[in-house]
């Protein structure tokens, strides 16, 4: 975790910020290099007032300005704030997901199975169900419980394909449950999605949620 920080905040001092809607292909790929950083710094959960302080850092390195700290005393801080503000991350998301996971399983036509994940059907489909083995296109939509995006293939312009026993296990056994045409949403207790982990921008021992369309089972 301490290099791919680290990384960041290289990568960031190093590209010049970027305010304009972005239109080129050079634009559009600098525009989703920001966009990567700052899901790889969303550990940290800054406000604005710290937000504006990693903005003047950014500004005083590519001004080539004299650090106003010592960075080689800071770099072992940097790893320690991460970890707190994780931790602290962590506990505040355990709270809001038993809340949700309540609420879920009251909704309309709501399942919740032996493994703890919440199968909510918003459209029945008409086509073939996929087995574990298969290989599914999809659209979906990710989010955490308090509605924070953090993928969708809806903003990316295209469906997504894998092979269903590649994915995390709430996948896997969702999907099962749907037939191809159909839409559901999967709520996924953080045993069974990435775990104490995390992954990119999810923390650890986050619930997700998400909204899926199962376009068709490719087999």
């Amino acid at each position: 975790m301490r290099r791919l920080i680290l990384a960041a905040l290289i990568t960031l001092i190093a590209v010049p910020a970027f305010a304009a809607e972005p239109k080129t292909d050079d634009d559009k790929t600098l525009y989703s290099v920001g966009i990567v950083i700052a899901r790889q710094l969303a550990v940290f959960n800054l406000s604005p007032q710290e937000l504006d302080m990693v903005k003047q850092g950014i500004e005083d390195g590519v001004a080539g300005k004299t650090p106003a700290v010592n960075i080689n005393s800071y770099q072992g801080k940097i790893q320690q704030m991460a970890l707190a503000r994780r931790d602290a991350q962590s506990q505040k998301l355990a709270v809001q997901a038993k809340d949700y996971l309540d609420k879920a399983v009251k909704e309309k036509g709501a399942v919740k199975t032996a493994s703890g994940m919440v199968y909510i059907p918003v459209k029945e489909g008409g086509g073939a169900k996929p087995a574990a083995t298969d290989k599914v296109k999809v659209h979906y939509r990710g989010t955490m419980v308090d509605g924070k995006e953090f993928d969708s293939s809806y903003a990316a312009g295209q469906p997504a394909e894998f092979e269903l026993n590649k994915v995390i296990a709430c996948w896997t056994e969702g999907l099962q449950l749907m037939k191809a045409g159909g839409k559901a949403k999967l709520v996924c207790p953080s045993e069974i999605a990435y775990g104490e982990r995390g992954a990119g921008a999810i923390p650890p021992n986050a619930t997700l949620v998400f909204e899926v369309e199962l376009i068709d089972v490719l087999k």
